[in-house]
C-alpha cells in the first residue's frame, strides 16, 4: 500500500513513512499510552522483543499520565519502537499545552514523528480516515482527528463502522471498552489512562494482548465506546 502523491489543487500529501515488513521478525500495533511508562513497560515486557521485532505506536504517547518524559525516553532509545504523531503530540507542538518535564529535544522528536505510517497492507494514524475520500484528500490533523466524519465526535457515527478498505487502518484516538476488530480497521486505545488497559495488536497472529493500566484520569462513560457484536 502506498499513499498517492495528490494533484497540485489536492490537499498536502501526509507527512508518512513507508516501510517493508520482509524482513521484520513479529510486528506489533500499541494503542495510546499517554504518559503511563509502568504500563508500556508491562506490555513490552509481555511481548518479550526480538533483535528484529517491531513496535508501532498509534500516537498519543503524551500527557494526562504521570511522566510522559519516561515514555518518551523509553520509545526514543530503540530502534524497534516508533511511533506516529497523536493530537496530543501536536498540541504541544503548536503550543496549545505545555509539559515542563519536556526540553528542546523532546519537542523535536515529537515534531520528527510522522502522522502516518504504511507498509503493503496497513496503514497506522492516530485518528483514522474518512470512508469517503481516498487516502491522498486526507490532510495530516484530519488523519490526527477523524473520529466521527458525518457527526459529532463521540455521539457517532464513527468512521470505522462503514470504512471498507484497503489499506487495513490500525487506530486510537477514540476510547474503547474492548479492541476494535474488522477485517478493514483495528481500534487499540483501551483507555490505559483511565484505569484500562493498554493494548498490542500482534499483526503477524492476528491476535491481541493487553496489560491493565492505572486510573490516573476521570472519564465519563459516554465517552468510552462500546459497540454492538
Amino acid at each position: 500500500m502506498t499513499i498517492d502523491t495528490p494533484a497540485s489543487d489536492d490537499p498536502v500529501p501526509l507527512d508518512h513513512r513507508q516501510l517493508s515488513l520482509e524482513s521484520r521478525g513479529d510486528v506489533y500495533v500499541v494503542g495510546d499510552v499517554h504518559g503511563c511508562p509502568d504500563a508500556l513497560e508491562a506490555l513490552l515486557d509481555r511481548l518479550d522483543l526480538g533483535g528484529n521485532d517491531l513496535v508501532v505506536f498509534v500516537g498519543d504517547l503524551v500527557r494526562k499520565g504521570p511522566d510522559s518524559k519516561a515514555v518518551l525516553d523509553r520509545v526514543r532509545r530503540s530502534s524497534r519502537l516508533i511511533s506516529v504523531r497523536g493530537n496530543n503530540e501536536r498540541k504541544l507542538i503548536e503550543g496549545e499545552a505545555s509539559l515542563p518535564a519536556l526540553d528542546a529535544v523532546d519537542l523535536q522528536y515529537l515534531e520528527s514523528l510522522p502522522t502516518a505510517i504504511a507498509w503493503d497492507g496497513g496503514l497506522v494514524v492516530h485518528g483514522g480516515v474518512d470512508p469517503s475520500r481516498p487516502l491522498s484528500a486526507h490532510a495530516d490533523d484530519e488523519v490526527l482527528t477523524m473520529r466521527s466524519p458525518n457527526g459529532d465526535g463521540y455521539d457517532g457515527p464513527f468512521w470505522f463502522e462503514s470504512y471498507e478498505g484497503p489499506p487495513r487502518v490500525f487506530f486510537g484516538h477514540t476510547v474503547l471498552a474492548e479492541p476494535v476488530d474488522r477485517e478493514w480497521a483495528v481500534g487499540l486505545d483501551t483507555g490505559c489512562v483511565y484505569g484500562g488497559r493498554l493494548t498490542a495488536y500482534d499483526v503477524r497472529r492476528d491476535r491481541f494482548l493487553s496489560v491493565p493500566g492505572a486510573d490516573h484520569e476521570e472519564r465519563s462513560s459516554e465517552k468510552i465506546v462500546a459497540l454492538e457484536d
